[in-house]
């Protein structure tokens, strides 16, 4: 089975070439590729758009590793949105999430047919992935909460471990 190229426009739009995770937004906007023969995108049912790793950020790393086999595929395992197909424009604003590690990222959708096979694809990079790529930074650092946390839990366990060694001590000395 061939794959068509599902998109014309395919954009993303962002304010910064680094976005911070659980903060920024990006706008997804695609639309089926009109230069394509009338009735190609009668198979296509279901529309996903995901996140991908760019190839600098899989470097090294085999969990994100491309495979030309779709079930295999790591390349792309952050689903931004899943809608039915229309025709018409489409669009989307995404935050995101909090959970998204560091790296650099492309925005890739998938067109499905009704036995949910993929049928079509579209991306906002070009065939080497290497243009329209952007970065996300993931949570880092540490909060105020935290460190809290971290002081009362240290204090406790020295206060209890001061009072288990008392306790033994005493009951220690009238067996004497």
């Amino acid at each position: 089975m061939s794959i068509d190229k599902l998109l014309r426009e395919y954009i993303v739009h962002k304010l910064k070439t680094m976005l911070k995770a659980g903060e920024d937004k990006i706008t997804v906007k695609w639309r089926f590729n009109r230069t394509l023969p009338t009735g190609t995108d009668s198979a296509y049912k279901t529309i996903k758009v995901k996140l991908c790793y760019a190839p600098i950020s899989q470097k090294d790393r085999s969990w994100r590793k491309t495979v030309d086999l779709l079930k295999k595929d790591k390349t792309c395992p952050h689903k931004i949105v899943a809608r039915p197909y229309a025709a018409s424009n489409n669009s989307f604003t995404w935050t995101v999430e909090r959970d998204i590690p560091s790296g650099v990222y492309f925005v890739r959708a998938f067109a499905f047919n009704a036995q949910e096979e993929q049928v079509a694809y579209g991306q906002t990079t070009d065939a080497h992935k290497s243009t329209n790529l952007f970065e996300i930074q993931a949570i880092t650092g540490r909060h105020v909460s935290l460190d809290i946390a971290s002081v009362c839990f240290s204090a406790f366990s020295i206060v209890s471990l001061a009072v288990f060694f008392y306790m033994e001590k005493r009951k220690g000395k009238p067996s004497q």
